[in-house]
């Protein structure tokens, strides 16, 4: 457990120090950082900010040097694509025309003459009709 506290501890100095020598609103997009063999891999949640990420290299690798034991080859930057369980994410709702459209829409399908369009409208009715008794 104090293994794992410790490197807990020294991502947290490391990612400090990157946050630092990037400008303000870089630094807040950068998320977390983890030393990989040998690599440094930096995280954030926007493929955006990682292409900005990329033009400090080789200051963000020459600001963690005295942080480390071993030498760092490589800065990788991935990014965050699937929430990290700590929050909460909304729910879609689906947008649903009101009853007074569905029964237009309805209505309006027993009128046209095209009988493959005039039974797509019917289903479609007949779906949202359902979907809108469930809300």
């Amino acid at each position: 457990m104090v293994y794992l506290h410790s490197q807990i501890e020294q991502q947290q100095r490391i990612l400090k120090q990157i946050k630092a020598v990037l400008p303000d609103n870089l630094a807040k997009q950068t998320k977390h950082c983890l030393i990989k063999d040998h690599n440094l891999l930096v995280y954030t949640d926007s493929a955006i900010w990682a292409s900005q990420l990329r033009f400090y290299n080789s200051a963000i690798l020459a600001s963690i040097q005295t942080l480390v034991k071993s030498p760092i080859n490589n800065l990788q930057i991935k990014i965050i694509t699937r929430p990290s369980g700590l929050t909460e994410t909304a729910t879609r709702k689906a947008n649903l025309p009101s009853l007074e459209g569905i029964d237009l829409i309805r209505k309006h399908s027993l009128s046209i003459s095209d009988d493959k369009l005039s039974a797509a409208l019917l289903k479609l009715s007949a779906t949202l009709k359902k979907q809108a008794d469930l809300i």
